[in-house]
């Protein structure tokens, strides 16, 4: 566009301002629409910029449904004016944001972060499904908390997540058996969700994945699924008698007295029959689902084990630090746990150490070692 072009045509929007008429501003407004369609992949930044000045001062004067309009026809424009998609994908009404919102590759991060972080569920829905999503964009999405927002996300191939992000959205599918079948679709999870997924779905939900699967996503689930029973033991050993152990529990609990102290003394003492009793007592499974997370050396499965029992961070600290032949763990680990503590819900690690028991049980026919 000439010099003496571009100022005719502000000229005429001045113009076309001043009259106050809503049909002239219209008609100027897809007039210097079509204008620029029309030499769109000809023209230079520099010119994109008169036109974009153009009609972000047109736009201040129009009604909902010419910007709706102007929204479709810019929507998958590479070279669409950026400030012009910006105030669009603003706009609070999403007849005129969502075309723009869903494919407009002029769009920054910082711009979608900001509206995922203030806008509507139409708005955020239209976000969730563009093309491409960088991970501090889905964590905006995420913390927004909206469930159809995150089964789109989660079934979004281009969407990328960060570690709290699908942390996030893991602990939410324990409520949503569609979110967890989406997720464990997806090839991008790191291995240790994917495990707690699987370890928090319902049967159905684990056979369903099984069968839908990729030929390799398949592959990388039977190995979850396989870690998780070997994390709880895979060989029943010869039984450990708790019977005493058992009954001082069980007379401490009708007492009143199997607290959160008594269990932080037993661990403290080194007391290991009567910890892993008071757990079995206090989770509602058989001491078989709960001897393994003593033995493993993660300490994941004693930290949910401890959240399913309602016991405190300080005494879960305990509990990791007295297990037999593991030795205390250094301190950048126990932040590491004191996280998984503090996002695992109470029903999650409930749900988990129910499914531990199945497995246990699964396995009693198993020959014991000599």
């Amino acid at each position: 566009m000439s010099s003496s072009a571009s100022v005719a045509l502000v000229n005429d929007l001045e113009s076309a301002i001043r009259s106050g008429s809503s049909q002239r501003r219209i008609a100027m407004l897809r007039q210097t629409t079509d204008l620029f369609l029309s030499d769109a992949d000809r023209l230079n930044e520099q010119q994109i910029a008169v036109f974009d000045d153009v009609l972000v001062r047109l736009m201040d004067h129009m009604e909902k449904k010419a910007l709706a309009s102007l929204s479709n026809q810019f929507a998958e424009l590479q070279s669409a004016p950026r400030e012009v998609v910006r105030q669009l994908a603003f706009h609070e009404d999403a007849d005129v944001a969502v075309p723009v919102l869903e494919k407009s590759t002029r769009l920054s991060d910082a711009d979608l972060v900001s509206l995922a972080s203030s806008r509507g569920l139409d708005h955020l829905l239209a976000i969730s499904r563009r093309d491409h999503l960088a991970e501090d964009v889905t964590d905006a999405l995420i913390q927004r908390d909206e469930n159809q927002v995150s089964l789109v996300l989660a079934a979004n191939p281009g969407a990328r997540f960060s570690a709290r992000g699908y942390s996030d959205m893991v602990e939410r599918s324990e409520r949503d058996d569609d979110l967890a079948e989406r997720l464990g679709l997806r090839g991008d999870m790191p291995k240790d969700l994917l495990k707690k997924l699987l370890s928090m779905a319902t049967e159905r939900i684990r056979a369903k994945l099984l069968s839908i699967a990729s030929p390799e996503l398949r592959e990388t689930i039977k190995d979850a699924l396989d870690s998780i029973t070997q994390q709880i033991g895979t060989i029943v050993r010869k039984p450990t008698d708790y019977t005493k152990a058992q009954d001082a529990v069980v007379a401490l609990n009708r007492a009143g007295n199997l607290t959160d102290s008594a269990l932080n003394r037993f661990a403290f003492e080194g007391d290991h029959k009567h910890m892993i009793a008071a757990l079995s007592l206090l989770t509602s499974v058989p001491i078989e689902a709960i001897e393994p997370v003593f033995e493993n050396s993660r300490p994941d499965g004693l930290i949910i084990a401890c959240r399913a029992a309602k016991a405190s961070w300080p005494t879960t600290v305990v509990l990791l630090n007295n297990r037999p032949r593991c030795p205390k763990l250094p301190e950048e680990q126990l932040n590491h746990c004191k996280t998984l503590f503090d996002t695992l819900t109470l029903a999650s690690a409930q749900r988990t150490i129910r499914f531990w028991s199945a497995c246990s049980a699964a396995k009693a026919d198993a020959v014991p070692l000599d």
